[in-house]
């Protein structure tokens, strides 16, 4: 990838955010308008620097989210893209599928959900399995019966991004790294987004900003609701001697109510096996290390009503995750429900990820894709997982918004 860019003084376009998110937007809407010019700002001196790059790297199909959601659909339509890119540009994924295992009979009717789910959105190949059909696919997993999605896959969603950034520099664009928004100005003919380096005025401004979304609207003049609260997750890997354990992808059965999906074991592009990941409410939102803490992230964090209310209803989830974080021998116990064959000594550290969770201030986990609109601006405000997956298409749906709501002559 070329040297980073400098920032211009001026440009029809500003985007707010180099992950894979805001890189699969600026590049959509440069195909679209080819004489617009564009800068993409971040405040990292790499592209992918957070979420896009601290993930399972897991291509998902479909199955968990309700359907006639924004989820669901861009899911679907994101997963066909993803496979399309990374076969044309040559990036490492795998149509490796997934087994989702329920351990007990208390967890079948759930199992049904996810199957009803599943065929509502139309993934492709989903089969119900008994307990020798799991063992067939994944021999040293144990359930009373599973969901085989053979559609569910991986790939280096780093990579991704990382043409992508290539893709908007080939057409055009600036990808200005180390410039990350320290203000803005929004009215009359244009928005203002100040940087270390100076000043950009842009006549429009879409903000893919990940964990800082929230903040950065607030700024713009949108809604402090939602909050983006940071959950950490973190993963252990499998040594590689023990990798046999996991063919492909072996999920739980997870709950409803939560935007989560429990400890899992997955083969990640690089061949290893990740267990994980924990999803602990973090100090920071950059917390990749497990004692960063930063005073004005976690402030906001507390000092919002949701995660009061957050905390009253799922204290008792809450505490399984510290545990979780707090004991690794607790940590391989949730995967081993499914792999019996697996122990605390197969596994040593791997890494940490941030989810940018959305928060209401009832104490909801926003679990659908969510935007809003500003003065002169877009914003993506809620994009966890399936994100990375479903990127492509979300691109596809904010730039539709931004045909509608700006003008993109060039």
């Amino acid at each position: 990838m070329a040297e980073p860019d400098a920032p211009p003084a001026r440009c029809d376009l500003a985007v707010v955010g180099a992950g894979i998110l805001g890189l699969a937007a600026t590049r959509e809407l440069q195909r679209r308008h080819p004489a617009l010019s564009v800068c993409v700002l971040e405040r990292e001196d790499v592209v992918a620097p957070h979420q896009s790059s601290h993930n399972s790297g897991v291509l998902h199909a479909g199955i968990y989210y309700e359907p006639g959601s924004l989820k669901a659909r861009l899911c679907r339509e994101g997963i066909a893209a993803m496979y399309e890119l990374c076969e044309r540009r040559g990036i490492a994924h795998e149509r490796c599928g997934k087994v989702i295992v329920a351990t007990d009979p208390g967890e079948l009717a759930r199992l049904d959900e996810l199957e009803r789910r599943g065929r509502e959105n139309g993934v492709p190949g989903l089969r119900r399995l008994d307990g020798d059909g799991i063992r067939e696919l994944e021999p040293h997993a144990a359930g009373v019966a599973g969901l085989h999605s053979p559609e569910t896959g991986i790939a280096d969603f780093a990579a991704v991004t990382r043409a992508l950034a290539d893709d908007v520099r080939e057409d055009g664009g600036t990808v200005a790294l180390g410039s990350g928004v320290e203000g803005l100005d929004a009215g009359g003919s244009a928005i203002v987004l100040r940087h270390p380096g100076g000043a950009l005025e842009a006549r429009n401004a879409l903000f893919c900003a990940g964990a800082w979304s929230d903040r950065l609207a607030v700024m713009a003049g949108a809604p402090a609701d939602p909050r983006i609260v940071p959950f950490r997750g973190a993963y252990l890997r499998l040594r590689p001697e023990r990798r046999e354990l996991v063919r492909s992808l072996i999920y739980p059965v997870p709950d409803p109510a939560l935007p989560f999906l429990g400890v899992h074991l997955t083969r990640h592009t690089s061949g290893e096996v990740l267990v994980g990941p924990t999803a602990l409410m973090a100090p920071a939102r950059d917390a990749y290390a497990l004692r960063r803490a930063r005073p004005r992230d976690l402030g906001q964090t507390l000092a919002w009503p949701g995660t009061w209310r957050l905390v009253g209803r799922w204290w008792r989830t809450g505490a399984t995750e510290l545990r979780h974080a707090a004991s690794r021998r607790a940590f391989v116990a949730a995967a081993q429900r499914f792999v019996p064959e697996l122990e605390a000594g197969d596994v040593e550290p791997a890494f940490a990820g941030i989810r940018a969770q959305a928060l209401a201030r009832d104490g909801a986990l926003v679990d659908d894709f969510a935007f809003s609109a500003t003065d002169r601006a877009l914003h993506v405000r809620n994009a966890p997982s399936p994100g990375a997956t479903s990127s492509l298409a979300i691109a596809r749906h904010v730039a539709d918004q931004a045909d509608r709501a700006f003008d993109l002559r060039g």
